[in-house]
C-alpha cells in the first residue's frame, strides 16, 4: 500500500514549529525540504535547525547544488532517508555508498526534464527514487501527471525501489497517482495551509484504500 508524507517546506523556525504542530496528531511518515538557494529559489531551514517528533519515519529531501556540504550533517540528524537531486555536478555514488553505510537509505530526485536513463547508475544504486513534479522550493505546484511514465521506466531500470511523488498531491490525484505505481506520496500545501490538515490526510487515506476494491 501506498504512503501519505506531508511535507515541511519552510524558511523560518517559526514555520517549522508551526507545521510540525499542524500534523503531529496524524503524520507518521514525512517529508522534510531543505534548500540552499542555488539548486532552488528559496532558502529553507537549514539541517541545523530542523528536528523532529519522536516516532516519525523521516525522509530529507535536499535540493542543493553541493551535497558534500550537507550530507554529514544530515547523516547525523539519522534520518530514514536522504535524498539528493541527480542534476547536481557532483557524482553522487560514493555519497549514496556513505549514506547506506550508516543505516540510512539513499534517495535520488529527477526534475521534469530528466530522463530517468540519463541516471540509471544511481537509480540502480539506491533505495528511493523521487520523481519530482512540484516549483522547487515552494508549496502549491501542479502535478504534472506526464510524469507518471517515469514510473515505469524506473521500475524498468530497478524493479525494486521504492517511487515517491513530489508536486501537487491533492485528494483528487491521490488515487490516480497510487493506481500509477507510486509508493510514497509527498504532500505539500493540499496539508499544510489546509484548515482541517488532519481531514485531508483521512481523505488520502481513503482514497489509497480503494484499490483494495476494484
Amino acid at each position: 500500500m501506498s504512503e501519505i508524507a506531508p511535507c515541511i517546506t519552510v524558511e523560518t523556525e517559526y514555520e517549522f514549529e508551526a507545521v510540525v504542530e499542524k500534523i503531529k496528531p496524524f503524520a507518521q511518515r514525512v517529508q522534510i525540504d531543505i534548500s540552499d538557494g542555488e539548486f532552488a529559489p528559496a532558502f529553507l531551514l537549514g539541517p541545523e535547525k530542523i528536528w523532529w517528533p519522536q516516532g516519525w519515519t523521516v525522509d530529507i529531501h535536499a535540493m542543493v547544488s553541493h551535497p558534500l556540504d550537507y550530507v554529514d550533517k544530515l547523516i547525523a540528524l539519522k534520518p530514514h532517508l536522504i535524498i539528493f537531486h541527480a542534476e547536481t555536478d557532483v557524482d553522487l555514488l560514493p555519497i549514496f555508498e556513505k549514506i547506506k553505510k550508516y543505516g540510512i537509505e539513499a534517495g535520488v530526485a529527477l526534475l521534469k526534464t530528466t530522463v530517468p536513463k540519463t541516471f540509471e547508475n544511481y537509480i540502480k544504486a539506491v533505495d528511493h527514487v523521487l520523481i519530482f513534479s512540484g516549483d522547487l522550493g515552494h508549496y502549491g505546484g501542479k502535478a504534472s501527471l506526464m510524469q507518471l511514465e517515469k514510473v515505469r521506466l524506473v521500475r524498468g531500470i530497478n524493479p525494486n525501489v521504492e517511487i515517491g511523488w513530489d508536486g501537487g498531491v491533492v485528494v483528487e490525484n491521490t488515487f490516480l497517482l497510487t493506481q500509477g505505481g507510486v509508493n510514497v506520496l509527498n504532500v505539500g500545501g493540499a496539508i499544510a495551509n489546509a484548515e482541517n490538515p488532519d481531514g485531508v490526510y483521512a481523505a488520502m487515506i481513503e482514497e489509497i484504500n480503494k484499490q483494495g476494491i476494484i
